[in-house]
């Protein structure tokens, strides 16, 4: 077979692979470790995969994954094609904890702005919860959500900013649509790690529910071009969320690294 057919043949595969992993039988992620995304998509041919957990105490229930596993992958120019495939858990106080599969979120990135000295870039960031989790046992929200943001991006030295706000769509049982809109600013403090700060807004999701202004301070630290580690923690500003944190292994590679596993398998 032509070496260049092959080549294609396998990126089509693992694409594929990845999304059928989301139609099998999550609290939402953004942009790791934040809550507030960013518009700017994985490279073309790069991927990203992390593994990883998020959890948040409310009150004293707490609930979270662990872990889960989120694939990103640069498809064309300027999209992204993301999943997150998540372990989920529940811990009310005072109820039987709960442990399993939950919601599978997949979405698209696009990039249609591209970043100037005067203009930020802009994308969008449509996403999709598929209801793959229990939702008597808090696992899951019982029924498909969609959540359509727009983020913008600019940077300057050291320092980044991007935000921007969404209104997601959640039709489920005793839940109601919301609107999201927040902020992050991050500095690189060195070659190899950046801190940053972030504050969001999201209205209730439940009916009955509060509205919750929150913050997270974070950082990305990478050991080399392929290993990072990131990490969050924060809580509500204004709101029921006492501490939410985030922690996960990020590996990045190309199409280019399974080209020298299979090279490297072959002389063996």
């Amino acid at each position: 077979m032509n070496p260049k057919i092959q080549t294609s043949s396998r990126s089509l595969f693992l694409i594929l692979a990845c999304f059928m992993l989301a139609l099998l039988p999550r609290p939402a992620l953004a942009g790791p470790p934040f809550v507030t995304d960013d518009p700017e998509p994985v490279e073309l041919h790069h991927w990203e995969f992390y593994l990883g957990s998020l959890n948040s105490k409310i009150g004293g229930d707490w609930s979270g994954t662990a872990p889960h596993v989120e694939i990103n992958y640069g498809a064309i120019t300027n999209l992204q094609l993301h999943l997150i495939a998540p372990l989920g858990y529940s811990a009310p106080r005072g109820a039987a904890n709960h442990f399993g599969y939950g919601d599978t979120e997949v979405g698209a990135k696009y990039r249609f702005v591209q970043e100037t000295d005067r203009m930020p870039q802009i994308g969008v960031f449509p996403l999709l919860e598929i209801p793959t989790g229990s939702q008597r046992n808090a696992l899951g929200n019982g029924s498909l959500q969609a959540f359509l943001p727009l983020w913008l991006q600019k940077s300057w030295g050291k320092w980044t900013a991007y935000g921007g706000g969404g209104y997601g769509i959640n039709s489920g049982a005793g839940h109601q649509d919301w609107q999201f809109a927040g902020g992050m600013l991050q500095r690189q403090v060195c070659s190899n790690a950046v801190v940053g700060l972030e504050i969001y807004h999201r209205t209730a999701q439940q009916i009955g529910g509060r509205d919750d202004t929150a913050f997270n301070l974070g950082t990305i630290i990478d050991f080399n071009e392929h290993h990072h580690l990131l990490l969050s923690a924060g809580r509500s500003i204004d709101g029921p969320t006492a501490f939410q944190s985030y922690i996960a292994y990020q590996f990045t590679f190309d199409n280019s690294w399974f080209k020298g596993r299979s090279a490297r398998e072959a002389s063996q």
